[in-house]
């Protein structure tokens, strides 16, 4: 008995939408010496004349794109174990504890920017827990306002310069009455 050998594999051609992605994707790469991108079976379409309203003058210009932002990047686990077990040390604390919402932000911002040019690269910054048995609060003082606030104020777009990741502090730092922030280096 004679086997017949398996049916040859044939490859399909990919579609011109195809084509039109992986050129995109081919884009965003470096080029392997002597490789060639596949090309499209039909020209592509030309892009659609933009409207009367916007060829009329600058007036009806699109707003230019504002910059990104740099990501927010959590700490590593290395790094938190070493915080925890003592082995690394922190550049600078800051205690928020005491401070109104308007005395805690500016305090906050202007300690991050002086680490940062002092060559900081990780800090504390305790918030405090907040006194859950005293419900009894002074009118209109809500407990643990800095606390939730920190992490906010950290996230804003004029910080993000500045601040590289946090997140909230192990136990022998306060744990979460205090967050760690790791800085950028200043640029």
């Amino acid at each position: 008995m004679t086997e017949t050998p398996p049916r040859a594999r044939r490859l399909r051609r990919l579609s011109d939408e195809e084509i039109a992605l992986w050129t995109e994707v081919a884009r965003t790469v470096s080029r392997r010496r002597g490789a060639s991108l596949p090309l499209p079976s039909k020209p592509p379409a030309p892009p659609p004349s933009p409207p009367a309203a916007a060829r009329a003058g600058p007036a009806f210009q699109a707003k230019p794109a504002k910059p990104r932002q740099p990501p927010l990047a959590p700490i590593d686990r290395r790094l938190k174990r070493a915080l925890a077990r003592g082995r690394a040390e922190v550049d600078g604390a800051l205690d928020l504890h005491g401070m109104t919402q308007a005395e805690a932000h500016q305090a906050l911002r202007g300690f991050l920017r002086h680490s940062q040019g002092r060559g900081a690269r990780l800090v504390i910054v305790v918030t405090g827990k907040g006194d859950p048995s005293d419900l009894a609060a002074p009118l209109g003082r809500e407990r643990g306002v800095l606390r939730r606030l920190a992490p906010h104020w950290l996230r804003e777009p004029d910080l993000r310069s500045v601040v590289l990741g946090f997140e909230e502090a192990g136990r022998a730092h306060g744990g979460s009455g205090a967050l760690y922030v790791r800085l950028r280096r200043p640029g």
